[in-house]
């Protein structure tokens, strides 16, 4: 994710995502061996040394490599097994690294395609717990369709800004969404995770939701902790 934005020349540094505040570490690894299952991969033996941490590696990546070998068959093989989103976002979800999600989103879009998986994660800010929320908004910043430029230049191709405008309505969901849980849920790893996220534009939000974004801002500014106040300040001058 990007860590340095600059105003009025001096560069502004973002402090990096605080870690989770719930430990849900052995759900997380049971989602992964589960996933491992489902998908036909061979699961890591795990370490002598029992790191925890090389052991997630090689499963997300084991997972990755078969749902895209899957994903490569399709033409002989069929589709991609449906059953097989809900685990990938699932598990997603849970992951505690915002880096380390996109070994789970990555295979996702490739298998089922952005508006899928998009949809799965608004689904899961809407009506998920405050900790799935959270790792939601950690995982939707790998799903974005990305513009692509003519030449170096700051115009969109034409294939690209069409393929941008067309998940649109998906990106103005998700802003709703996560506006209001910014300022509904008290919780605090809910407003860390979406904050980096949420646009603080209110032009961007329907009339009846402009003074939410004020209210966002107040309650990130005011907030007893360190991440949010420093996080808002260098969003709101963007």
């Amino acid at each position: 994710m990007p860590s340095v934005t600059a105003t009025d020349d001096t560069p502004q540094l973002f402090q990096p995502l605080p870690g989770r505040t719930v430990d849900r570490s052995a759900a997380y690894e049971a989602l992964l061996r589960d996933l491992l299952d489902i998908v036909g991969a061979e699961p890591p033996v795990a370490e002598e040394s029992g790191v925890r941490s090389s052991w997630r590696h090689r499963a997300r990546m084991a997972v990755g490599t078969a749902v895209n070998r899957r994903v490569q068959e399709a033409s002989q093989a069929g589709p991609v097994p449906a059953e097989w989103l809900e685990p990938l976002i699932r598990a997603a979800v849970h992951e505690p690294d915002p880096s380390f999600n996109r070994q789970l989103v990555a295979p996702a879009v490739a298998a089922f395609g952005p508006r899928r998986v998009q949809l799965a994660l608004i689904a899961y800010l809407d009506t998920g717990t405050a900790p799935d929320m959270a790792g939601a908004a950690r995982a939707w910043y790998w799903t974005q369709v990305p513009l692509v430029y003519v030449g170096g230049s700051k115009t969109p191709s034409p294939d690209s800004a069409a393929e941008y405008e067309a998940f649109s309505d998906l990106r103005q969901r998700y802003r709703c969404a996560a506006l209001r849980r910014f300022v509904t849920e008290q919780d605090l790893d809910v407003r860390r995770c979406i904050l980096p996220g949420l646009p603080l534009d209110a032009q961007l939000y329907p009339d009846e939701m402009r003074d939410l974004v004020a209210r966002a801002v107040q309650i990130a500014r005011t907030s007893s902790e360190e991440y949010l106040p420093h996080r808002v300040e260098i969003q709101v001058r963007c």
